[in-house]
């Protein structure tokens, strides 16, 4: 893998098979976020979006501790002055809200709490080691727990996110129900996690990009329409992409390969 070393808090790397590897790079605070992170963070899916050898990312963490424990509130955030100029963190860690619409594979170990939602709500698959635990803790130190919920409920429901809002640091969530909840798609052995993360991303990154892209926009636009307009819209997007993805795999066919059961 390659990448550019300007990275303080976490590692941007390259590889051939089109993937692009984030890497959270404080374990010593559980990868928690500071201001610089976020704008690293920002950085890294900037890179992503325009890089024309990158069709598929990989967030992952260092440590064997926590995948990330959120906000680090012994560090300043430094919000300006102005409270209607405030921001939220979330803005500058989300792929979706830099408009990238590259698929993201998120693998989580550890503690996973808090802000540490935002990753997992903007990622299109999530994977996590069986030692991986997820929770809210905003309740339990008096914070109102109202932007990581958001994202949550699209991901599993009305009924699991309030649980998990309201039960603070009383209650983890293991990784044997994050997978029943639908909170991740599949539970790993943790040295194999990074391993498997890449591979779903490097069988991704080897679909044209037209078609990837546009499934990715396509499915999360939706979540903000009403059905019919969802519809009507995602037949635009099989109009722009499939032209073109299209085109791509008469030049390049398909190895044919046995399917993976799952």
């Amino acid at each position: 893998m390659t990448g550019p070393a300007d990275f303080e808090t976490i590692r941007y790397e390259t590889s051939s098979d089109r993937v692009a590897t984030i890497t959270l790079n404080r374990p010593e605070v559980l990868n928690a976020f500071n201001r610089q992170m976020c704008e690293e963070v920002r950085a890294a899916w900037r890179l992503v979006k325009d890089d024309p050898e990158v069709n598929a990312a990989v967030l992952r963490a260092e440590g064997d501790r926590a995948f990330c424990a959120g906000l680090d509130t012994k560090s300043s955030y430094g919000q300006p002055d102005d409270i209607w100029n405030h921001e939220d963190p979330g803005e500058l860690l989300s792929p979706k809200w830099q408009k990238v619409w590259k698929p993201v594979v998120c693998a989580v170990q550890g503690i996973c709490t808090a802000g540490a939602m935002y990753f997992l709500n903007e990622s299109d698959v999530v994977i996590c080691s069986s030692d991986a635990t997820f929770f809210d803790s905003h309740v339990t130190y008096g914070m109102v727990s109202a932007l990581e919920p958001v994202g949550m409920m699209r991901r599993i429901g009305l009924a699991h996110t309030l649980r998990m809002a309201l039960s603070g640091n009383d209650e983890r969530v293991t990784a044997a129900t994050a997978l029943q909840i639908g909170l991740v798609t599949e539970v790993v052995d943790r040295p194999v996690l990074w391993e498997r993360a890449h591979e779903i991303a490097a069988g991704i990154a080897a679909k044209p990009s037209a078609a990837t892209q546009g499934t990715v926009r396509a499915i999360w636009d939706s979540l903000d329409r009403p059905y019919r307009a969802a519809m009507e819209q995602g037949l635009i997007y099989t109009r722009v992409g499939n032209p073109i993805g299209m085109a791509e795999v008469a030049e390049n066919p398909p190895t044919r390969t046995e399917p993976r059961l799952r």
